[in-house]
């Protein structure tokens, strides 16, 4: 018999969420009938049916119920040897991987920590991978070895913090406040914010959406799901909501109808170097720290 392969063990695992082929094969960007026949050929490979044809709805039998937890489990030990080999294999090579929130290597003084690191240790490679907002679960899942980020971020990563300033609104150019010189969040307060998808960590979405109000209550979110804030200037242009980034997005991101005003008494925003504790230590990584600190001392 042969074994199964760890993608089709995925893709049971993503049925056994969904118990929707046709959301399941969505969510794994595949064509339900390639998604059923990989679940076919799971179960002739497991000598067992996992899932239950016989009801109106899809279901999974009592062996299928039985493997979900074994099949996770196999599917996070080979997620964990793969980071491990990347790791090792990074180490080996002089490679560091940096994941940068958004254009913010764009932003002092993070140009001048890359020139830092790369003058100390100029035999190392780095490679800067832009993410979006779950820039802080991408150092959790191990996917980058540090991040350039915005706080707050997710408990588990440490920070150094690298710079900070005001915040503003970014709203349409024929929004009837964005002719003001200068806003409070009490303007603001009956806006739509342009929502964040469930992919962001909360503490991060309820952070850049000044959620809750001053007063204590929840402000309104659009049904809008972003991961970037590339993806909400459109919307942001149409007039579906507002964003309350930081006021260097002003020159980051100029577009035709969004006007950027300053909002008063918006929390600042700080800009830092993250990184997961049990890898501060790793050559690589410690020598960015570091870049990053005799930065900060001649500041």
């Amino acid at each position: 018999m042969r074994h199964p392969s760890i993608q089709q063990l995925q893709l049971f695992l993503l049925l056994a969420e969904e118990l929707h082929f046709g959301r399941a094969a969505r969510r794994a960007f595949m064509a339900q009938p390639t998604f059923s026949r990989h679940i076919t050929v799971l179960e002739e490979r497991l000598g067992v049916a996992v899932v239950d044809r016989t009801t109106r709805r899809v279901a999974l039998s009592a062996a299928g119920e039985a493997l979900v937890g074994r099949a996770r489990a196999v599917v996070e030990a080979a997620e964990e040897l793969r980071r491990e080999a990347e790791k090792q294999a990074n180490a080996a090579s002089g490679r560091i991987v940096i994941g940068s929130l958004e254009a913010i290597t764009a932003m002092d003084p993070v140009p001048a920590v890359l020139e830092e690191l790369r003058e100390n240790v100029p035999q190392v490679e780095v490679d800067v991978v832009r993410m979006g907002f779950d820039a802080g679960p991408a150092i959790l899942r191990g996917e980058v070895d540090a991040a350039f980020l915005f706080l707050p971020v997710p408990d588990g990563v440490q920070t150094l913090a690298l710079s900070g300033g005001p915040r503003c609104v970014a709203m349409a150019d024929g929004h009837p406040l964005a002719a003001r010189d200068a806003l409070t969040l009490a303007d603001l307060a009956d806006e739509p914010r342009i929502g964040w998808s469930e992919q962001v960590p909360k503490v991060f979405r309820d952070f850049w959406s000044a959620d809750p109000r001053p007063d204590g209550t929840p402000v309104l979110r659009t049904a809008h799901a972003i991961v970037d804030y590339e993806s909400a200037l459109p919307l942001i242009a149409m007039g579906q909501g507002i964003q309350l980034p930081p006021d260097a997005t002003r020159w980051l991101y100029p577009r035709r109808g969004v006007s950027y005003v300053d909002v008063t008494d918006l929390p600042p925003w700080t800009a830092a170097l993250g990184w997961l504790p049990g890898r501060r230590d790793e050559p690589l990584v410690a020598a960015l720290r570091q870049a990053a600190q005799r930065v900060l001392r001649r500041g």
